[in-house]
């Protein structure tokens, strides 16, 4: 049956079995540094549904299926389990940043797992990043900040997602303590053509060199994009006119 034909009932069912059966893959987009460096260190990790003998599902058919049922914790919660299996299979060295849902945001027993899944593991909490969305931090940030303090607690780190399209306060920046900001695509697609992106890109390198924050582009497509956000003085960047994803097991070993 093909996943977007089913009826949402069939959807339903069919997601519910892609956990159990292990159906769905992991795709990583590298994060590079813009200095010249040749390796990358750093990655988004995607996912995608497996159907037998047919194309991925892309995540923007089976995400909203995920949120009505009210599963995105146990999603989340998959994809971490196996970033972590994939760190004790050759991938150490590389740090993977995650993104989570507003549903697990308020998702205490998350937090949990997280400390249990590296106290067994023996991997370095240091090496997983959790990307959190500017907009949900906004709506949930009680919530958000209760996730920021678990996760920095057991050692992990904070990447704050499609930064700069929403009135986050810079006491509530402040106290997050993100690793990361990651600049939304809204303003990095018109870097090459539009003044005013620029000046934003420059004002949230600058945001983040006061703060002691490393900023990333997301969704840098083209040539042109990538020697603005350079003359930016953006330090990192991805997108697919860097790097398209790729499944997680093809990614180079250190």
């Amino acid at each position: 049956m093909e996943f977007g034909e089913a009826s949402l009932p069939e959807q339903q069912q069919l997601l519910r079995e892609a956990l159990v059966r292990e159906e769905f893959e992991l795709y990583v987009q590298p994060i590079v540094a813009l200095d010249g460096r040749a390796d990358w260190h750093m990655a988004e990790v995607l996912i995608r549904l497996r159907q037998e003998e047919k194309a991925l599902v892309p995540p923007g058919e089976f995400l909203p299926v995920f949120e009505q049922l009210q599963m995105l914790p146990q999603l989340d919660s998959w994809v971490l389990r196996h970033v972590v299996q994939r760190h004790l299979h050759g991938k150490a060295g590389r740090t993977f940043s995650i993104n989570i849902s507003a549903q697990t945001l308020e998702h205490a027993p998350f937090v949990r797992l997280f400390g249990q899944i590296i106290d067994a593991s023996g991997v370095p909490a240091k090496s997983v990043l959790f990307e959190i969305e500017e907009g949900d931090i906004v709506a949930r940030g009680e919530a958000a900040q209760r996730f920021a303090d678990g996760i920095h607690a057991v050692g992990g780190g904070i990447v704050i997602d499609g930064f700069g399209t929403h009135s986050l306060a810079l006491a509530q920046l402040k106290a997050l303590k993100p690793q990361y900001l990651k600049i939304d695509g809204s303003i990095t697609r018109r870097v090459a053509s539009d003044n005013s992106s620029m000046f934003k890109c420059q004002s949230i390198r600058r945001l983040g060199e006061s703060l002691g924050i490393g900023v990333i582009a997301e969704f840098v497509e083209t040539p042109e994009a990538l020697e603005r956000l350079k003359a930016c003085g953006i330090a990192f960047a991805q997108g697919y006119g860097i790097c398209r994803p790729y499944p997680i097991d093809s990614a180079p070993r250190t």
